[in-house]
């Protein structure tokens, strides 16, 4: 049996408060059945390859459905992140397409707050793209396919990765996308985290929220300094969305929680 978290969080905090759904060593459900007496949302980290997969049956769905009627749990979705959108192989497009479409089409039912999407810059064998332009050009052109049959734009939410956000800022307001800021890439690969929260707040649907130390993101939120963290969260004032705190395992989960409710009590 594993260790439930000590107390409920639901509707504590301004925003949703969520987690991942792989805080404890085991699938999806059980992961789901844990944690949501406790949280507003959870996470649906899907991944699915050529190598390996966690697609849910739709039989795991139907529980998700009841358990989510149950505890009055909230679902978002993070689609795969090995697919590319933007990779000059037609194929590996395609592959991409095909994938988030079956993925968003599998998980209706659980009207997710938002569908989570890398939209990677790497091309071959892990090298940038050479030609940006052509790039996003390509990833318009798969977003396109994906939106008309699949779910409204809105409701997919580009996250902040290793790039500046700029290169794709005009692709997201044309197709009326939503955002995700990742705090912890913001903060990792070195850009304002003012500058994006006031820039894109207005947009975002979700924020990621993980600590990181010594180049090691996806920490406890106690990785952060009092100062970091209350700067971050002044700065999200007002903002009603869904907030994942973004760890995998029980230990950073409950002591994020932790610090989160330590700051709300002082403020």
């Amino acid at each position: 049996m594993y260790k439930p978290l000590q107390k409920s969080y639901k509707g504590l905090f301004p925003f949703k408060v969520g987690t991942t759904s792989y805080i404890y060593p085991d699938n999806i459900i059980p992961n789901v059945r844990m944690l949501a007496p406790y949280l507003d949302e959870v996470e649906l980290v899907i991944f699915e390859s050529r190598k390996a997969s966690n697609l849910p049956s739709e039989a795991d769905i139907e529980q998700l459905v009841h358990i989510g009627n149950v505890e009055s749990l909230g679902y978002n979705v993070h689609l795969p992140i090995d697919i590319s959108l933007g990779r000059n192989d037609a194929s590996i497009r395609d592959h991409g397409v095909a994938v988030a479409s079956k993925v968003i089409s599998l998980t209706r039912p659980l009207d997710p707050s938002t569908y989570t999407l890398h939209l990677s810059l790497d091309g071959c064998c892990g090298e940038r793209q050479a030609d940006v332009e052509q790039w996003k050009g390509q990833l318009r052109e798969s977003l396109e396919r994906i939106l008309p049959t699949s779910v409204s734009a809105e409701k997919i939410s580009v996250e902040t990765l290793d790039y500046p956000f700029e290169l794709v800022e005009e692709i997201v307001e044309t197709l009326e996308l939503s955002i995700c800021l990742d705090i912890g890439h913001l903060i990792l690969y070195g850009y304002s985290v003012a500058d994006y929260i006031l820039r894109y707040l207005s947009r975002t649907s979700i924020i990621h929220l993980h600590g990181l130390k010594n180049g090691q993101d996806h920490l406890s939120l106690a990785a952060l300094s009092e100062q970091e963290l209350g700067e971050i969260l002044g700065l999200m004032k007002g903002f009603s969305g869904t907030v994942s705190i973004e760890v995998f395992s029980f230990h950073d989960l409950a002591e994020s929680l932790g610090v989160l409710e330590k700051w709300r009590i002082q403020h």
